[in-house]
């Protein structure tokens, strides 16, 4: 049996059963659908709180499953990592790789004396206390965070332990998602990353959903690729890579800007999955044991996820059926939302990723339309 540990396991749990493995996921939400797919434990649900990862590590900590898949939330957390790991066959990037990577001192190194691209980025300590607003854009981002939370932008003025500054590169967000053996790296696919959509509920930086393919002409798909594929080898390579990652970047037309590496299985892996057929989490596993799968085939028609956030306080109804209408991460029947937190994914096929957009955004803001009539009803303020 594998252990899965993440922020939320659904899609991990999901990929795992279809693809034959037997799962116990241990995460923060504890959905419907989740519940149904595996043995289970929440945060939430099943512990009786909100706390943080350290929480949920104590709780998975004692489980017997003799091999370990971690996913959001972790790739921040070596120290975590390591405990899990204790005592079971670790499958993906051990905790001195997290180290290395996600310190972007170090990634901008390792990229810029390879030539690939990578904005200019400051720590705390070192960013001026006036941005030079007429060279440059700047970002402000916590240096251990994960789906653009806590993203926003930086005019100057002193910054606490803990964040960076980095340039604003202007062009379209892109996440490319690999498998590595240690050494060598495969692409499973791209994919355009959505953040702040309001359609969604989103605001700022926060990340809604992938797009696969992504939203470009055919010739600069192509060019990303050759980017891509390059970049992840290098990725792979110096760092010392297992199992499957992603490459956050973006896309400026000509050049991919590297932002960040997250080295743990990325969301997009389910809609890569729509459109090249990968297989993701047996790739993982075997490349984890040094068998890299061969390249994808060629995408076919389309795909995308997009998370719908709460704009206000909602009660769910019976979402017994969620799941057969496209959604995922399911709430439990009568579950109330806060204002600011996800209430489910949508999934989507089509023929461009134009379309799966449309729909995806479509349903959506049905679907909020009808849970904020529900409150309206119920008088839930």
């Amino acid at each position: 049996m594998i252990l899965l540990v993440s922020v939320s396991a659904r899609m991990l749990a999901e990929l795992a059963r279809r693809e034959g493995h037997d799962v116990v996921a241990f995460d923060r939400f504890g959905d419907l659908d989740l519940q149904r797919l595996c043995p289970s434990v929440s945060l939430l649900r099943d512990l009786g709180g909100d706390g943080g990862m350290e929480a949920l590590v104590d709780a998975a900590d004692g489980h017997p499953a003799r091999a370990l898949v971690y996913g959001a939330g972790l790739e921040n957390r070596p120290d975590l990592v390591e405990r899990l790991a204790a005592g079971r066959a670790l499958l993906g990037c051990s905790p001195r790789t997290l180290h290395r990577v996600r310190d972007p001192a170090v990634l901008a190194a390792s990229l810029r004396s390879a030539g690939f691209a990578y904005p200019v980025t400051l720590a705390a300590a070192d960013a001026p206390l006036r941005a030079d607003r007429a060279a440059r854009r700047w970002l402000r981002k916590p240096l251990r965070g994960g789906g653009g939370r806590g993203v926003r932008a930086w005019r100057g003025g002193r910054l606490p332990d803990g964040v960076v500054v980095q340039e604003r590169i202007a062009g379209l967000p892109c996440s490319v998602a690999a498998v590595a053996d240690g050494s060598a790296a495969v692409v499973l696919g791209l994919s355009e990353q959505l953040a702040g959509r309001r359609a969604l509920g989103a605001r700022g930086f926060t990340w809604c959903g992938n797009l696969a393919p992504p939203r470009l002409p055919a010739a600069e798909r192509r060019a990303l690729a050759g980017q891509a594929e390059a970049m992840c080898a290098h990725l792979a390579a110096a760092f010392g890579l297992r199992g499957l990652f992603g490459v956050d970047l973006v896309w400026d037309g000509d050049t991919a800007w590297v932002l960040e590496v997250n080295p743990r299985p990325t969301a997009s892996l389910e809609v890569l999955d729509e459109v090249h057929g990968v297989r993701p989490f047996s790739a993982h596993v075997d490349a984890c044991a040094g068998r890299l799968p061969p390249r994808p085939t060629a995408a076919v028609g389309a795909a995308g996820k997009a998370v719908v956030w709460a704009t206000r306080d909602v009660r769910v109804p019976d979402t017994r059926d969620w799941p057969a209408r496209g959604i995922r991460d399911v709430p439990h029947p009568g579950e109330r939302i806060s204002a600011g937190r996800p209430i489910c994914t949508l999934v989507a096929t089509g023929r461009t990723p134009d379309v799966v957009l449309a729909d995806l955004e479509a349903r959506a803001g049905a679907l909020r339309a009808r849970l904020h009539e529900a409150v309206e009803v119920d008088g839930v303020a």
